[in-house]
């Protein structure tokens, strides 16, 4: 068995796009052991996650998508810890947005292998929610960090800029439906599920247009 484990912090903040800004809790993922860890979504709070890694080496803050929400706190933990912040490069438009003054270290792409604690994390290029939104797959944890693409009951919201419903829709069926079904789904906000739950509403979505 891996050494690794998951840990799970909720950050509050707002979320703000198009015009219009909401108030958001937002899930964020340290996958690690005792020694070393990584960050999914490095959301509103740096200091709470710095707090929640201890004295842990942090390999990499990974952005499953560059809403603000999800990357707003990433610079500063990047400085706190030195970790590199990764992203997948078609998300750099909504990056700008919230950091225009400040680059990622580093990109995300298909196929990449993350590792960390002993575990193969794979990056998996899932647009519609975002264009370079991505999640991560950990087989050896029966594992996926799906960000905003895979909810408790649907997929992500698709109604502002950069998104697109058949495109998650495509995504979610080719990508993340064709994973063993008893993957536990992390998610970005709410509650976990598992594929298994969601696979069998995937028409359903597409019928109601989630």
């Amino acid at each position: 068995m891996p050494g690794a484990r998951i840990e799970h912090l909720v950050t509050s903040g707002t979320f703000a796009l198009d015009g219009g800004t909401w108030d958001v809790e937002n899930n964020v993922w340290i996958i690690g052991d005792d020694e070393e860890a990584i960050v999914v979504d490095a959301a509103h709070d740096a200091g709470a996650i710095a707090e929640a890694l201890g004295g842990r080496t942090l390999r990499a803050i990974v952005c499953t998508h560059a809403h603000n929400d999800h990357i707003d706190a990433a610079p500063a933990l990047a400085a706190r810890t030195g970790a590199p912040v990764l992203l997948h490069p078609e998300d750099l438009p909504l990056w700008k947005q919230t950091h225009p003054d400040r680059a990622p270290d580093g990109e995300l792409a298909e196929g990449q292998v993350i590792e960390v604690a002993g575990v193969s994390l794979t990056v998996l290029h899932t647009p519609g929610h975002a264009p370079g939104a991505v999640c991560l797959h950990a087989p050896e944890l029966s594992a996926l960090f799906g960000g905003d693409t895979l909810f408790a009951g649907g997929p992500g919201a698709t109604g502002r800029s950069y998104s697109d419903f058949p495109t998650i829709v495509d995504s979610i069926r080719d990508r993340l439906l064709t994973l063993p079904r008893d993957t536990v789904v992390y998610t970005g906000h709410g509650a976990t599920t598992t594929v298994a739950a969601e696979a069998p509403h995937l028409q359903e979505w597409i019928d109601r247009g989630f």
